[in-house]
């Protein structure tokens, strides 16, 4: 099948599309922005992540529309890459699969069964009960979310170390298996499972990354306030084929728009049954006390006077601190839960003077925030 729609063309959609579009399949992709349509079909979008603006010039049979109706037609192969943003209590929020789900059923039962894989973060069970829903109106529903890392996205898509398919049929797991083999640039481990094993898989991932970062974290903490390097030591105890030195480096905690909300929603999910997730609740409080650590350790043991580089963030002269980039991972323009900017806030409110360097849209944002606690200086280029 040569053809593949996909509902929701944002950073992660585009991405998707752009991928399976140079993979040599004709993609079709919904948004309900009329305005960035144009932009995609226009080839006049800009986009901050890693080789999009090139995709999306070079690309021939990858078109964009606000036609849920035509999307549907397009193809039996659907992909859903909407936004499930966390709720206030930690749950991710639902409300944009489901309003999509709703909108799906007001075309009426299909003539043959449809393929609808939902690729977007959700809580365990959650797409068992999308199935149910569209089950009378021939739709199987299958879960297939992808492992990607903000600023690398089509490098990760290309390059998975592994492939999760959280099947509605056998017939649905050989498609999706047979578009990765298709699309993936290397041969990634394909593990096949129920769509609810598949939602559990696919936070417990993060959450043992969290858990990794959490870890060295602490042992760095306790190596410094024993007057020792946390670099070595923590090299060391990651040579152990055991442990490994992936996330087991000194520094900032986690944030950003995965890695905390998931860590927190698996231990919901875990309250749920009754099952308490000790390990996540515990890499929480971890993060926080890191930062803590961090402030207590910088200002009380760094003279104001003395001139140094701390942690690959920022330089502090005469009590100026000047950050080079404040989002939570260098080559995005992220900052939700960014360690970074949290620290510069705490620096800030202890009376240094922090500049942050960053680009527009990031400036922007943290402005939104913080208004005039910083001073900020713009990146052209």
């Amino acid at each position: 099948m040569n053809n593949i729609s996909l509902m929701g063309v944002g950073k992660l959609g585009l991405c998707f599309g752009l991928t399976l579009e140079k993979a040599g399949y004709n993609v079709l992709g919904c948004d309900i922005r009329g305005e960035y349509v144009t932009l995609l079909n226009n080839k006049t979008f800009n986009s901050f992540e890693e080789g999009v603006n090139q995709g999306l010039m070079k690309a021939v049979n990858f078109q964009a529309t606000t036609s849920m109706e035509k999307t549907l037609n397009f193809s039996d192969i659907i992909f859903v890459l909407v936004a499930t943003p966390s709720l206030k209590n930690g749950r991710y929020d639902h409300s944009q699969i489901d309003t999509l789900v709703e909108k799906v059923k007001s075309f009426g039962v299909q003539k043959k069964p449809k393929h609808l894989i939902v690729c977007c973060t959700t809580m365990p069970g959650y797409c068992d009960t999308v199935q149910e829903r569209l089950r009378d109106f021939n739709y199987i529903v299958s879960y297939n979310p992808e492992f990607i890392a903000q600023g690398t996205i089509l490098r990760d898509q290309l390059q998975p170390d592994m492939v999760l398919i959280g099947e509605g049929s056998p017939e649905a797991g050989d498609i999706l298996q047979e578009i990765y083999e298709n699309h993936t640039a290397t041969e990634p481990l394909v593990y096949r499972m129920s769509r609810t094993e598949a939602e559990i898989c696919k936070i417990s991932l993060n959450c043992f990354v969290t858990t990794k970062i959490s870890f060295a974290n602490m042992i760095g903490d306790i190596v410094i306030k024993s007057g020792g390097d946390p670099k070595i030591v923590l090299e060391a105890i990651g040579s152990d084929s055991r442990i490994g030195n992936k996330y087991l480096g000194y520094g900032f905690g986690y944030g950003g728009p995965c890695f905390p909300r998931d860590n927190r929603a698996l231990a919901i999910y875990a309250d749920d049954l009754d099952m308490p997730a000790d390990i996540s609740v515990a890499t929480d409080r971890l993060n926080e006390k890191h930062l803590n650590f961090q402030v207590k350790d910088f200002t009380e043991n760094y003279d104001k006077e003395e001139p140094i580089f701390f942690d690959g963030a920022g330089t502090n002269i005469g009590g100026e601190m000047v950050f080079e980039g404040i989002t939570y991972k260098r080559g995005t323009t992220i900052i939700e839960e960014s360690q970074q900017l949290l620290f510069a806030a705490q620096l800030a409110k202890f009376g240094y003077d922090v500049i942050i360097i960053d680009y527009e849209e990031t400036i922007l944002q943290v402005q939104e925030i913080y208004e005039d606690l910083f001073h900020y200086e713009v990146i052209n280029d």
